[in-house]
């Protein structure tokens, strides 16, 4: 079955930046064909999509993220990627990865794999 596991999650500083990737196996086909994204949710706080990109590159980005973060996939390796600049004490939150066979609703949090998640600290 289809595993993500999320890495780069950290403790920074109001303003600066942080790189999250995500790596995935275990598709029954290419992994190419998946719509990949992240969520992220904060404690006591409903999930909120951040990031999704389609197999030909659609992206779509929550309000809050516009232009300052970036989402990136690797076809070769089904990595995925979440450039996070400027980052605000309102960015802090636990950030998963997900993948679906089609974007749906276009909303990470409503996809059928996701990982564990990375902490993401901002203080």
């Amino acid at each position: 079955h289809v595993q993500l596991v999320e890495s780069g999650g950290a403790s920074v500083q109001a303003g600066e930046s942080l790189s999250l990737s995500c790596t995935t196996s275990g598709y029954n086909y290419t992994g190419t064909g998946y719509c990949m994204g992240w969520y992220r949710q904060a404690p006591e706080k409903m999930a909120e999509n951040v990031a999704v990109i389609d197999r030909n590159g659609r992206i779509k980005y929550g309000d809050s993220v516009k232009g300052r973060f970036t989402v990136s996939r690797d076809s070769a390796t089904n990595t995925l990627y979440l450039q996070m600049n400027s980052l605000k004490h309102e960015d802090a939150a636990i950030y998963y990865c997900a993948a679906n066979w089609g974007c749906g609703s276009w909303h990470a949090a409503d996809f059928g794999y996701r990982g564990l998640g990375t902490q993401v600290t901002v203080s």
